[in-house]
């Protein structure tokens, strides 16, 4: 259970299989406190709560790496709505941008650092197994800004350390 702001989350999953149903289950909304419930592609490896855009308002962030080799990573996070209800954030795949999709071959890490959302992977390069990458990390920086249908964690820097 993780809270901010007066609002508070319950993240469960089994974690037994490749497939799992993950189960948000937040308290403290004025208006809708129902359960959210999904079948996620891999384990949580973690969650975190934060206010990302500062409005007084906490977001929930549950991090998933998917089964295989691979070890992709995605997330699952919502937003609580004036602390009324909750809204999807969604996170766009590196491919959606070239520098960040160069050398991406997975092993994702996510965290939250002060008011920006990080995803970090390490960079292959043409030739590398899945399991010996050769080039460095790359961090992709994104803020949280309002979507068309709820909310979307936007690219705003890429690093290379």
């Amino acid at each position: 259970t993780l809270a901010l702001q007066g609002i508070s989350f319950r993240v469960q999953a089994a974690n037994d299989a490749s497939i799992n149903t993950l189960e948000i289950v937040p308290s403290g909304l004025q208006t809708d406190n129902s359960t959210i419930t999904q079948k996620i592609d891999g384990l949580v490896t973690g969650a975190e709560v934060a206010d990302l855009n500062a409005d007084g308002s906490p977001e929930i962030y549950v991090y998933v790496n998917s089964a295989g080799s691979g070890s992709y990573g995605s997330v699952v996070a919502y937003a609580a709505n004036r602390k009324k209800s909750l809204s999807q954030i969604f996170l766009p795949p590196p491919d959606d941008n070239r520098q960040a999709a160069r050398g991406y071959m997975g092993h994702d890490e996510f965290a939250v650092v002060e008011n920006t959302f990080v995803r970090r992977f390490p960079i292959y390069r043409d030739g590398d197994v899945t399991a010996k990458p050769s080039g460095r990390m790359r961090q992709l920086q994104y803020k949280l800004r309002p979507g068309e249908a709820g909310w979307v964690l936007k690219l705003d820097r890429v690093v290379e350390y």
